[in-house]
Order: C-alpha cells, then sequence, then structure tokens
C-alpha cells in the first residue's frame, strides 16, 4: 500500500498554527501521531518556507533521546537551537515520557517566537496535567487508526476485499506493511502484548495481572453488550472465582480507555432527555488489536461492524451516546408491558443530531421491522438511519427512515446528509 495522507488531521494542524496554544495530539499508540507530526507537518511547514533549522523536533521514546526527558536537558537544547527572534516550531513526541514536563511547556509558552506541537499516547496522563495546567491553552486534537476511507485510499483490491481486511486487521498504519495473514496477526498480537498492555502494567504497576489479562478478554468478547464493572466482578466471582472487587475492576477498565484501547458509550433516555449512568458498552478503537486479543476466534459480522460504526463516527467528531425510548407492547395474552427499545448510536455534533442502527442484515420484513421498531419511537425531527452490511442503493420509506450500505456510508464524507 502506498502512502497515506492523514489530511483531516494535517488540515487541522494547519489551522492552529501561531495560535498561541499547545496544540496536543493524543490517541492511542501506533495510530499514526508521529508520522503526522514529524512527517506531514514538516515538510507542510518546509514548503510553506520555514527553514529546517527553526524545526526543533525530539522524539522523547527514542533510546538515544533518553537525556532529553530529563526537563534541564531538554530546556537547555531547545534555548540553544534558537538563535533569532524568527518563529521556532517546536515538536515533541510521546510527551508524557518527560517527568515535569507541564513545567517546561509552560516555560517555551512563554518565549514570544514558539510554536509548540506535542503527542501523548495516555488520556489521564494528559488530561490531568497539561489541560488543566494550561487552562485554554491547550488545544487537543485526537487521532484515530485509519478510517475506512484512509485505509481504501491506499488499498490495491475491491472495496469488499478492502471492507473485509478492514474488519479482520483493523487500521493501523503500520499492518499495511505486512503482506501475509501471518506476519499480520503477529504484528498485532505482540503489538498488544508487548506495546499495550506492558505500557498499562507498568505505568500503573501492576504485578498480578491475571486478571486484568481476563477482563481484556472479557470485554472484547463482549463488544457492544451493556455491562457495567459491577456485572464484571460478579462474573469474575462466579465463573472465575475471583474475588477482584468492583473497584479494581473499574480502575482496570480506566486505564484501558485511557490507554485508548477502548472507549465507553452513555445510555440516553431519549424521551426523558437524561443520562442512564448504567450499564454501559464499549467499543474497541481499533478492530484488528481486539480480534488479536481473542486470537481471531470471534468473527460475528454483526458486533464488528456495530463497532466500526461507532468508531467511524468518533473519527468524523461526534460525540456518541447509546439510546433508550421507552415502548408499550403487548405479550402473547395481550397483556400490556413497558420495556426499552435501544437505538445503537445518538450522535451529536454542534446543532447536529443523527439516530442510527446498525443491521448486519435485513433478510426479512420481520428483521425490518424490528430494526426500524426505536426510530420509530422517536419522536423528534432529527434524521434517522439504518446502516446495513448489504450492498444497495439508499432508499427512504414513508416514515422518512434512511436506509444506507455500511459502504455508502463509510467512503462518502456526506453520507449523513445524503
Amino acid at each position: 500500500m502506498k502512502p497515506i495522507e492523514r489530511r483531516k488531521y494535517l488540515d487541522e494542524l494547519i489551522s492552529l498554527r501561531n495560535n498561541g496554544m499547545i496544540k496536543i495530539i493524543t490517541g492511542m499508540r501506533r495510530c499514526g501521531k508521529s508520522y503526522l507530526l514529524f512527517e506531514l507537518f514538516v515538510a507542510y511547514l518546509e514548503q510553506s518556507g520555514i527553514a529546517p533549522d527553526h524545526i526543533i523536533k525530539v522524539d522523547l521514546e527514542d533510546y538515544k533521546n533518553r537525556s532529553m526527558r530529563n526537563p534541564d536537558n531538554l530546556y537547555a537544547y531547545v534555548e540553544s537551537r534558537m538563535t533569532d527572534n524568527e518563529m521556532y516550531y517546536i515538536l515533541l513526541d510521546e510527551i508524557q515520557m518527560l517527568s515535569h514536563f507541564e513545567d517546561v511547556l509552560n516555560g517555551f509558552l512563554r518565549i514570544r517566537n514558539t510554536d509548540i506541537y506535542v503527542t501523548g499516547s495516555n488520556a489521564k496522563f494528559l488530561s490531568k496535567d497539561i489541560i488543566t495546567e494550561f487552562r485554554g491553552r491547550g488545544f487537543v486534537v485526537k487521532m484515530y487508526p485509519l478510517s475506512f476511507r484512509e485505509y481504501m485510499s491506499a488499498y490495491p483490491g475491491s472495496t469488499q476485499a478492502g471492507f473485509n481486511e478492514y474488519m479482520l486487521y483493523g487500521g493501523l498504519p503500520q499492518i499495511s506493511s505486512y503482506q501475509t495473514e501471518e506476519q499480520k496477526v503477529r504484528f498485532l498480537k505482540a503489538l498488544f502484548d508487548e506495546t499495550y498492555l506492558k505500557d498499562i502494567k507498568d505505568r500503573y504497576d501492576i504485578r498480578k495481572d491475571d486478571d486484568l489479562e481476563e477482563l481484556i478478554n472479557m470485554m472484547a468478547s463482549g463488544i457492544g453488550s451493556l455491562t457495567n464493572p459491577n456485572k464484571l466482578a460478579n462474573t469474575f466471582k462466579s465463573e472465575k472465582k475471583s474475588p477482584i472487587s468492583y473497584d479494581t475492576i473499574k480502575d482496570y477498565i480506566d486505564y484501558l480507555c485511557d490507554s485508548f484501547l477502548i472507549e465507553k458509550a452513555t445510555r440516553y433516555d431519549i424521551k426523558g432527555k437524561r443520562y442512564v449512568n448504567s450499564p454501559y458498552k464499549y467499543y474497541f478503537m481499533d478492530l484488528g488489536l481486539r480480534n488479536a486479543r481473542i486470537n481471531f476466534r470471534q468473527s460475528e459480522r454483526t458486533h464488528l461492524m456495530e463497532n466500526l460504526i461507532y468508531n467511524e463516527l468518533r473519527i468524523r467528531g461526534f460525540n456518541v451516546d447509546v439510546g433508550i425510548v421507552p415502548s408499550v407492547q403487548k405479550d402473547e395474552r395481550g397483556k400490556q408491558y413497558r420495556s426499552n427499545l435501544e437505538v445503537d448510536f445518538i450522535c451529536n455534533l454542534g446543532s447536529k443530531r443523527y439516530y442510527i442502527q446498525s443491521a448486519y442484515r435485513m433478510e426479512s420484513d420481520e428483521k425490518r421491522r424490528q430494526e426500524r421498531a426505536s426510530l420509530l419511537k422517536v419522536d423528534d425531527s432529527f434524521k434517522k438511519i439504518i446502516v446495513t452490511g448489504e450492498e444497495g442503493p439508499l432508499t427512504r420509506d414513508e416514515a422518512g427512515i434512511t436506509t444506507i450500505s455500511v459502504y455508502d456510508f463509510l467512503l462518502k464524507d456526506n453520507s449523513l446528509e445524503l
């Protein structure tokens, strides 16, 4: 596959240039943050006339730069590079590896002719220390693995073949450099164990890690299912004979979220206009890592497509919740009962809102009725959409519900407006 231009993120960095704020590029490890900053953005700066000696780059993860993890050494190095009053662009990769980095960045902010960009791979670490510390002087650019549209911009095969591989191996950019199935599997499994998992264990000093690993397996097997720490703790006690506590499970889930491995979707009562705190749904930010974790055993496309749609909505900048809408129904004896119907996703961005159902197959009228039922109970005027795994033209029924194929949804940047 040819190099992929991460245009969305590059354009955002360009729009933030010289705005007096620290630009903080966050996201999971190996999703392309370093490539964006050190390759794409540097190329843009040089093409726009910035001299190479006015671009100061430090990769703090690189062993040869280990002395730069000392704040005094890094500050002295940057100062030594600044020899005139022209603008200098300071680019620091994996900022969380620099001790007392907030003090260093505060120092750089006080220098008039600096424009500062940093990357980081831990949400809690960065949000606690950067966003709070700089109070409106830090701007976060959250980066995700490749979208399907980015993936297909360089994929040599058919859309269907690309979709199948994307669902199986995910969108981490490095996956494209491996040619065989065995190489891709080995890369993803090693990356999960030796980078993501090791980082969590080291960062939070987890010594007895059996429960953490089992929790990850349970969450990988249950993507898109409603759960919470209490339910998981009960499962550990009944099935695993483990006394792990609610608090420990909650901490472990927070660690996975902070490392950008998973994201939490909260339920929202559409009629009551309020959030329902528990249970939640969790989605993996990269399907390849999720599949590698469970040895590619569970490839149920219904849940994988739901996860994929969630990720696409987040890439597009939407806040995404799981919707519930009350419904009165009748049982076989004609007796009424109340239940909650689920809308897979409520996505909001500014004044925009969409209700979206993920339906891999709608092979019968009964299945179609099931997918439409919750959307029909939503009585506002925002657009309601069913995304199906089947190829076919976009349709709109008498109730105004749009049905669109997952391919059109993913590949057309205005697909929600069609």
